[in-house]
Order: C-alpha cells, then sequence, then structure tokens
C-alpha cells in the first residue's frame, strides 16, 4: 500500500517532482526523463511509470525556458520508439521459447494466431496503444512475440511515437502555463490519466456486453426440443 501511494503522490505532484529534479539535476534532467520514457515504454514490468502526464509536464517547463522544447522532443520521441522496439525485440527474443511448450496456457497455436492478429491489426494496434497506459507497454511486447514483420511494426512504432511525443509535449509548452491548468496542474494530470482510460474502459464494457449477447437465453430451448405438459 505504501508503494501504492508513493506512486500516486507521483502522478498528482508531477510538476513539483520534475520542479525538483530540474533544479537539483540541471542538464541531467533530459537523461532522467529519457531513462523514464524508455523504461515505460522499453519493459513490461515497468507499466506504472508516468508517460503521458510527463511529457505535458516536461512541455510546460519547456514553456517556462526550464528546458529546450526542440532538444527534449528530439530526446524524448528517441526514447519512446527506442524503448518501443526494445519491448518488441525481447517479445520476439522470449515469445518463441515460452509457446513450444506444448501446455494449456502456452501452446504454438497462440503464438500463430497472435502473428495472424498482428499481421492484419497490428498497425492500428501499435499506433493506437500508444495513447492507452499500460497497454502501451505491453503492445510491442506481444507484437514480438506475435512476430509481427519488423519492418511494418518500425512503420507504426515511428508514426505513434512521434504523434504520442509530440502531442502531449506541446499541449504542456501551449497550455501548461494557463493560469488556470497551472494553478490546478494536480487536476488536469488526473485528467489526462482518466481521459487516456477510456478506450480501456469501452473495450472492457463492449466485451462483457458481447459476452453477454452470446449467452443463451435462460430456460430458452434448442430447435428441435419439445415441451411437455
Amino acid at each position: 500500500m505504501e508503494v501504492i501511494g508513493t506512486l500516486i503522490d507521483l502522478f498528482v505532484h508531477l510538476d513539483e517532482y520534475l520542479s525538483v529534479v530540474i533544479t537539483r539535476y540541471g542538464t541531467w534532467t533530459y537523461l532522467i526523463l529519457v531513462f523514464v520514457i524508455f523504461m515505460e515504454t522499453g519493459f513490461v514490468v515497468t507499466p506504472f511509470l508516468p508517460g503521458d502526464s510527463l511529457l505535458f509536464a516536461a512541455g510546460t517547463f519547456a514553456a517556462l525556458r526550464a528546458l529546450d522544447i526542440r532538444l527534449l522532443f528530439f530526446l524524448l520521441f528517441a526514447a519512446a520508439v527506442l524503448g518501443d522496439t526494445a519491448n518488441y525485440w525481447i517479445g520476439h527474443a522470449i515469445g518463441p521459447r515460452v509457446f513450444t511448450m506444448d501446455s494449456r496456457w502456452f501452446k504454438r497455436a497462440y503464438l500463430e494466431r497472435t502473428h495472424r492478429f498482428y499481421e492484419r491489426h497490428g498497425g492500428k494496434t501499435i499506433f493506437l496503444a500508444r495513447f492507452i497506459p499500460i497497454i502501451r507497454t505491453f503492445a510491442p511486447f506481444v507484437a514480438g512475440v506475435g512476430e509481427m514483420t519488423y519492418g511494418r511494426f518500425i512503420a507504426y512504432n515511428i508514426a505513434g511515437g512521434f504523434v504520442w511525443t509530440a502531442g502531449f509535449l506541446f499541449l504542456g509548452y501551449f497550455f501548461g502555463n494557463i493560469p488556470f491548468v497551472r494553478d490546478h496542474f494536480s487536476l488536469v494530470v488526473v485528467a489526462i490519466i482518466l481521459i487516456s482510460l477510456v478506450p480501456v474502459a469501452y473495450e472492457l464494457v463492449a466485451s462483457r456486453r458481447r459476452k453477454r449477447e452470446a449467452r443463451p437465453a435462460a430456460g430458452a430451448t434448442s430447435p428441435g426440443e419439445t415441451t411437455g405438459k
């Protein structure tokens, strides 16, 4: 619970923490930000790190001239692309070994099915996943496990990384210092997180609805079945 509380405090007061980092470490802040973005996108064990909100906060400080927006964009865009790339290759290296086990949960058929899914929908999945926390971290790994063609993956990886980095970074740069946003920065960060989770919530609701609709009505009789009195 203490760890969860610390993470919540980090997200809610991200602007304060980033201010301390900039004051204490100066130009090393760029390397710290690169490290966080790379880890958040590059390893399935670190989906809890800030992504969207960190880009927004960094853009806000860039507007205050505490950071250089051009250098910031170039470095964080590169970190986002390299993080997804590393995640893809980790999945690519581990996946085939995991799925060689012919058990109930790990079957070669599952790997082939994932491969077909990503060949058909993978590009859109990799691009859109950039804007959804947690899924953003897992999507490139699963693409690697499913052996998605690397040329197809990297194209959507670069496109998604560019739009994601530029979108949140420049939102912070142009709007982060509006008095209302600056005075209610914690609420804005929470709003960013909640909005980014909308697609996940929608998919969960839609999935449950499809399952309910697929179930036969209670008490319904099958074709050919008769009832007697």
